[in-house]
């Protein structure tokens, strides 16, 4: 067992800030597993690598030999958190929520250790709170202090509204660590607002505050918004291997970095040799090959990483490659053809996407846009660094 000293540096790495961090020390020399906790609202069937931040940090309290409660928030989520949205949320289902919600209790385990985790469900205390409970519990913070967020204020500056029920949620994920007598919370560093209210309510219950923990948010694989299911720019937990070892493949340099601090076990130390003594190139293999044998297994890395090699370092074709019927003797220009199979979505992507060398046909870079194609056999299109088409030729009806 670490000292109460050892830990907190331990939990610090990665950290983008704790309050209070003297608490924190102060509830480690207690000599007591710590209750930490950590909700997660249900709104889509997947937990991406950005979830995954969180919940590396979870497991490394559980080697410390603290209690972990991961929230799923199947009440909340039918409210729908408005931390960084600039208009109410969409209402989910019951049936929504409840159906995702299935899904995280398998995935989570992709990282937390089972028998040093209680999962719970944030109904089974909310929903018997009723109306009075409701009512108490909305007491306890005033419209000033909510306008005091920065979204909500932006919204109330903007003219852009606020329903009352969204007010509620920041307090009921509060009540959250009233009810669990939470001695920690992580959160993104999008979450302090709601992180502290619990903080509050617990002091008005009575209750020694929570410390809170906020993390970075991951940046998705576009490296400008945090990754999210809404934005496209995410990697599944459960994707297959070879489509998470690709996607991974696709960040930039600079991001490939922060993905290792992140995402991996290793020290600063070890990331600042890789930055010396690798290549780009491999650097990114070794992370990809790593985040694969965490969520699938150590063969299934290696075989993803020689798919990609074969596809992509040695240009290897793939034979399941989409097939596209055309026409025998079908003929059109290069851009035209990407527009009208559908390839690309506008005659503009498609002729940029080949002056800029994004087009292989046959193997054979493409760089005029209104170069011909012919179909006479079969033409293997290789479209970005990603995308193959299997052009084949049908006869004339």
């Amino acid at each position: 067992m670490l000292s109460p000293e050892e830990q907190l540096e331990l939990i610090k790495e990665g950290v983008v800030e704790i309050i209070e961090e003297d608490e924190l020390l102060k509830k480690l020399k207690e000599n007591r597993p710590l209750r930490i906790k950590a909700g997660f609202d249900p709104t889509a069937p997947d937990l991406h690598l950005g979830h995954s931040v969180l919940l590396q940090k979870l497991r490394q309290f559980q080697k410390l030999g603290h209690e972990v409660y991961f929230v799923i928030g199947d009440f909340t989520a039918t409210i729908g958190d408005p931390t960084g949205r600039s208009e109410t949320r969409p209402p989910l289902s019951r049936e929504e929520v409840l159906e995702n919600a299935r899904t995280y209790e398998h995935q989570v385990f992709k990282v937390l250790i089972p028998e040093k985790t209680s999962i719970v469900f944030n109904s089974s205390w909310l929903s018997g709170l009723g109306a009075e409970g409701l009512i108490r519990l909305s007491a306890q913070y005033t419209v000033a202090r909510m306008l005091e967020r920065e979204d909500f204020s932006k919204r109330f500056r903007e003219g852009i509204p606020i329903h009352i029920h969204e007010f509620l949620y920041p307090l009921l994920q509060g009540y959250d660590s009233v009810f669990l007598k939470a001695d920690v919370e992580l959160g993104g560093t999008d979450q302090k607002f709601n992180l502290l209210v619990g903080r509050d309510l617990q002091r008005a219950y009575g209750q020694e505050p929570q410390v809170c923990l906020t993390l970075p948010l991951l940046l998705g694989l576009d490296g400008v918004r945090k990754m999210s299911k809404s934005y496209g720019n995410y990697v599944g937990l459960t994707e297959e291997p070879e489509q998470m070892f690709g996607k991974l493949m696709s960040i930039s340099d600079q991001l490939m970095w922060d993905y290792y601090l992140l995402l991996t076990d290793y020290s600063k130390e070890e990331i600042e040799k890789f930055k010396r003594e690798l290549h780009p190139m491999e650097a990114k293999k070794r992370l990809a090959h790593y985040v694969v044998s965490r969520y699938h297994t150590q063969e299934k890395a290696d075989r993803a990483r020689e798919s990609f090699e074969k596809t992509f370092s040695q240009r290897e074709f793939p034979e399941d490659a989409p097939i596209i019927e055309v026409k025998r003797g079908y003929r059109q220009k290069a851009y035209e053809l990407l527009f009208e199979l559908g390839i690309e979505a506008s005659k503009n992507s498609a002729r940029r996407l080949v002056e800029g060398g994004g087009l292989r046909v046959n193997g054979q870079k493409v760089e005029d846009p209104n170069r011909e194609i012919v179909v006479l056999k079969e033409v293997r299109l290789q479209v970005g660094r990603k995308r193959f088409y299997r052009l084949l030729p049908t006869e004339q009806p």
